[in-house]
């Protein structure tokens, strides 16, 4: 992070690759961490943990709201680490934002995806609830203003990208590029999943492409509001280890979690 003008162009291949690490650290918060996790702790004996979703052979209110859940708290932890105003170098510090904005764009994008098509986490965890209909309004009536105000917050968290002087293409760039990375990334990694290609457009590409859209909308709420601030953050370089990690980090993530990990007890 810097206060200079940016010396060069943002080096795209890093971007995408930043995307696809922020991808996989919320697609394992969300179904590791939430989903897997809680299932154990509530006595599941099978269970099977893939890019697309948890199968378990307990369901539970809880089991399902846990991964929304796990999202929503990783949200705010990045939040804090951002909100500290530490130097964080500009790769890091874009990572940072990305992993706010997926967990946050994932946990607040549920409510609304359930509320609308009755599928998913939150239609799991409001099934049999009466009157129906209502809880489904619910959902909608937190889900509609929790994105809109997750877009304020990821938007603020990009504001120091947007430089004096910078042209409009670079923050569209960065907000543009992590869509089309994360949504193939996830299709690719689903292909192998053991439920179908059903999970993989329901679940995987829904709660990705569906979820993230409004990065699309991102580039002009930033130039909406303030001027540049004064915290800027200087062009992201060309990262040779960023990239290797992540490319190996990637190919593991399919190989391992893509066909699904097995456990019994």
């Amino acid at each position: 992070m810097a206060t200079s003008p940016v010396p060069a162009r943002d080096d795209l291949l890093t971007i995408i690759f930043t995307s696809i690490a922020a991808y996989i650290l919320q697609n394992i918060l969300h179904e590791g961490l939430g989903h897997a996790v809680s299932a154990w702790l509530s006595g599941a004996h099978h269970l099977t943990l893939s890019t697309v979703a948890l199968s378990s052979d307990i369901e539970t209110r809880w089991i399902s709201a846990s991964g929304t859940l796990v999202n929503l708290l990783f949200a705010a932890i990045f939040w804090l680490l951002l909100a500290k105003r530490k130097r964080y170098k500009p790769t890091t510090h874009y990572f940072l934002v990305l992993a706010m904005a997926g967990n946050l764009f994932t946990g607040t994008g549920y409510f609304l995806f359930s509320g609308v098509t009755n599928f998913g986490d939150w239609a799991a965890v409001i099934a049999g609830l009466q009157p129906h209909w209502l809880w489904r309004l619910g959902l909608l009536l937190v889900g509609v203003p929790a994105y809109a105000a997750s877009l304020i917050v990821v938007a603020r968290a990009l504001q120091p990208f947007d430089q004096a002087g910078a042209p409009p293409r670079r923050i569209r760039i960065l907000c543009w590029t992590p869509y089309i990375a994360e949504g193939a990334f996830a299709g690719l990694a689903g292909l192998l999943n053991p439920l179908g290609w059903f999970y993989v457009v329901s679940s995987a590409l829904a709660s990705t492409l569906g979820a993230n859209a409004g990065m699309w909308s991102l580039p002009g709420i930033i130039r909406r509001r303030s001027p540049p601030t004064a915290e800027q953050v200087a062009a992201i370089p060309h990262s040779f280890p960023w990239i290797i990690s992540v490319a190996v980090s990637g190919l593991l993530f399919i190989v391992c979690l893509g066909p699904g990990l097995r456990w019994t007890r």
